[in-house]
């Protein structure tokens, strides 16, 4: 072989080695998370000190405007009397979110419909050019824009921290406000039979690629004014899918660049069910040219009531609507866009990381009461709520029963506890033309539910309030909250009848939380009032479950929290520790007697305090022997430990399935502690193996020190995936945890 035959094989050599090279490089960095940044700098979700919300005009058209942040762009196009929404984008991934100029609000009043803002004779509804806008003028009798000021987010509702919550939590979020003011153009007052003006308002979040957004009407007559309906968001949003055609028992998917909900929320444990009567995904009639022959593609988002409100409004005062949020997606990786939605939560309602560890008890003997309070106290419980069936009766008015539950609370404060007790509204019959008449051919969500603009409505609200002034409790479980059923009774002055009967009642509710919220008072609600209030919902189980043997339990109990906090932080939802029968199931399902059942006792604390999770432990006591004191005690003792790294958030390992482990993996790049793999172990026998964990949301890039649930320390290499290799021993029917530094 010559010189030059042989320098060409070596060249030929190396270039198939760069080529794999090139391969598997690219090939690693596909199976990390689907984002084009570097990690440390730009990922908001690990690092979002660097994205700040402003409200910024264009250097280059005096007529474009921007809320943005970075992460999210709203861009606007301003010109004397118009104000149009032109562009939605994911800066991240530069993904268009709208296809096409829609009006800023719609509102009803005395019966006249009012466009706001916007512009029409848009050419084409799939897609936006910027030089159609010559082309395009406000629609006839659309309110006109007359001005805008900037400044900062407002507090919804008033926080009172009283307990232990996320050390990052900010009150209210960072960010910017806008506020576009419309009114009616000089030539259309005269034949208007009310005067008015609406401000639309936006607000946009540091360090998230979350708006919210809701309309004001302001009564500027003389004369009082009806406001019938109002969308405060219409956004013509790109399809998910485009299908020609449709078949029967095939349902059209709903875009997905976009999460929607509001604050006027209830009837459902997610928040899809929770927002359905005010979130609608309908078809576009102006999208002439989607592919669907038949034009219903369900991609025009309307944010409006599906009842009302039908406010009246004197003269000088003003209509409030509810508060839209919008979190722009930047990927379509479900752990990614499930972090996204917790990050959210955390950002516009942080009172969801309040985390309290809860003893429901089932007795409401005051004598037993106190002991239930002490051993709280002894074992490091946080909360002592007196549970349903417990004979505890929070509309009894008494002195004599106010002045007793005073006194406890005060007892228990003086043990760092905190006292908290049950009522049930939705599903009670009360009688005498109090309860809500649903429309012909309706029924009720809970097969009978109480209007809270009745006599006993509004009188059951004022018992709640003193009791809570007068005892000093601090947490309330409010079963069957209002689920937005509607009542087609009229309930004078509060409520004219059908078509304003869910927002008066879902007002009512809000206030009430909210006056909760801002006294420090913690509530557990099976329904979704996150964002007036409340701090948990179920995490999402069957209630019956609990009815099961042991063993199927557990396994249960952690395939609910693997599935829930998909849509909710650990913190958000609440699980279940049946201490004594529910259910039924008889001996082979309860823990008591506690001190014959330690092993399990502990499994069920494992399963829910290794992942963040605080169940309602319900039974009459806590301990029943010194070993299960110290059991209890030992749990609690880590938990709170390392509480700030087990209530951060998490990333979903393996599904548990009985057969082999479940794990999942805490993450927190804000902390020393920037994460802890939990591993579950559901079978009779020891099990090792070797885990790929990726640690990408932790914020470690290239070591790790890994410490042990035994104690053992040892450094291993973040991989070019962001995954480590990590040999994991686990016990029989046991638990191993491993910190990350």
């Amino acid at each position: 072989m010559g010189f030059s035959d042989f320098r060409l094989t070596n060249w030929h050599d190396m270039f198939l080695r760069i080529s794999l090279a090139c391969f598997l490089s690219c090939f690693l960095l596909c199976l990390a998370p689907s984002v084009s940044w570097a990690q440390e700098s730009t990922d908001w979700l690990i690092n979002d000190r660097s994205f700040e919300a402003e409200f910024k005009k264009s250097t280059t058209d005096p007529h474009r405007y921007e809320l943005t942040n970075g992460l999210v762009s709203r861009r606007f196009y301003l010109r004397e009397n118009i104000c149009a929404t032109v562009g939605l984008e994911s800066l991240s991934n530069r993904e268009a979110i709208v296809r096409a100029v829609k009006p800023e609000a719609v509102v009803m009043v005395n019966g006249v419909s009012h466009q706001v803002g916007g512009l029409v004779g848009q050419p084409d509804h799939a897609f936006f050019k910027d030089d159609w806008l010559a082309g395009m003028a406000p629609a006839a009798g659309s309110l006109e824009l007359v001005g805008w000021k900037v400044g900062l987010p407002e507090e919804r509702l008033k926080w009172k921290r009283i307990r232990n919550a996320s050390k990052q939590s900010v009150w209210p979020p960072g960010g910017v406000k806008v506020s576009f003011e419309y009114r009616l153009a000089p030539k259309n007052v005269a034949q208007a039979e009310a005067e008015f003006r609406v401000f639309v308002n936006y607000e946009l979040y540091d360090g998230v690629p979350v708006f919210c957004k809701w309309i004001t009407v302001e009564n500027i007559g003389s004369n009082a004014l009806v406001v019938d309906r109002f969308s405060s968001e219409v956004l013509a949003v790109v399809e998910y899918d485009s299908r020609v055609e449709l078949r029967e028992g095939v349902s059209y998917p709903q875009p997905n660049s976009i999460h929607v909900e509001t604050d006027f929320a209830f009837g459902g444990f997610n928040f899809e069910n929770a927002n359905r009567h005010v979130v609608h995904w309908r078809t576009d009639p102006e999208y002439s040219t989607q592919v669907n022959y038949l034009k219903s593609a369900p991609c025009l988002l309307d944010v409006s009531p599906s009842f009302g409100p039908m406010q009246t409004v004197k003269s000088g005062q003003e209509f409030q609507s509810f508060k839209t949020f919008e979190l722009v997606f930047d990927s379509n990786d479900r752990e990614r866009r499930s972090l996204s939605l917790r990050k959210m939560y955390r950002v516009i309602a942080p009172w969801v990381t309040e985390n309290p560890l809860m003893h429901h008890m089932r007795d409401a003997n005051p004598v037993e009461v106190k002991r239930a309070i002490d051993e709280a106290s002894e074992v490091g419980f946080e909360m002592v709520i007196l549970s349903f069936g417990s004979g505890f009766n929070i509309e009894n008015e008494t002195p004599a029963y106010l002045q007793q539950w005073q006194d406890l609370a005060d007892y228990a404060a003086s043990k760092q506890v905190e006292l908290g007790g049950y009522s049930l509204l939705s599903s009670r019959r009360i009688g005498g033309g109090n309860d809500i008449v649903p429309p012909d051919g309706q029924k009720l969500t809970h097969g009978n539910c109480p209007s809270l603009t009745s006599e006993w409505g509004q009188e059951y609200f004022r018992r709640l309030r003193r009791f809570y002034d007068k005892t000093g409790f601090l947490c309330l479980e409010h079963d069957g909250p209002y689920p937005g059923d509607i009542d087609v009774t009229e309930r004078l002055p509060l409520q004219k009848g059908e078509l304003d009967s869910q927002w008066v009642q879902g007002q009512i509710s809000n206030d009430f939380y909210k006056w909760c919220r801002e006294r420090g008072i913690y509530i557990n609600a099976p329904d979704y009032y996150y964002l007036s209030g409340t701090s948990k919902c179920g995490m999402g189980y069957r209630e019956v479950n609990w009815s099961l043997p042991r063993a199927l339990q557990l396994v249960h109990t952690r395939q609910n929290i693997y599935d829930g906090t998909w849509y909710k932080t650990p913190s958000m939802g609440w699980m279940f520790v049946p201490l004594s029968e529910y259910h039924g199931g008889g001996a082979a399902a309860t823990i008591e007697p506690l001190k014959d059942h330690l092993k399990h006792y502990a499994q069920m604390i494992d399963s829910n305090l290794g992942l963040g999770v605080q169940a309602c432990y319900r039974g009459p006591r806590l301990f029943d022997s010194p070993e299960t004191r110290e059991l209890v005690k030992q749990k609690v003792a880590w938990f709170k430990k390392y509480r700030d790294i087990l209530e951060s958030d998490v990333i979903h390992g393996r599904r548990p399935d009985g057969r082999k482990l479940d794990w999942m993996l805490h993450v927190n790049p804000e902390l020393d502690d920037c994460g802890m793999l939990v591993v579950y172990n559901p079978t009779d026998q020891a099990l090792s193996e070797r885990l790929k964990v990726n640690v990408y949301y932790t914020g470690l890039q290239e070591t790790a020190i890994v410490m042990s649930s035994e104690g053992k320390s040892n450094q291993v290499d973040v991989q070019r995936d962001y995954t480590i290799d990590l040999e994991v021993d686990v016990p029989p029917n046991g638990m191993s945890w491993y910190l990350l530094k």
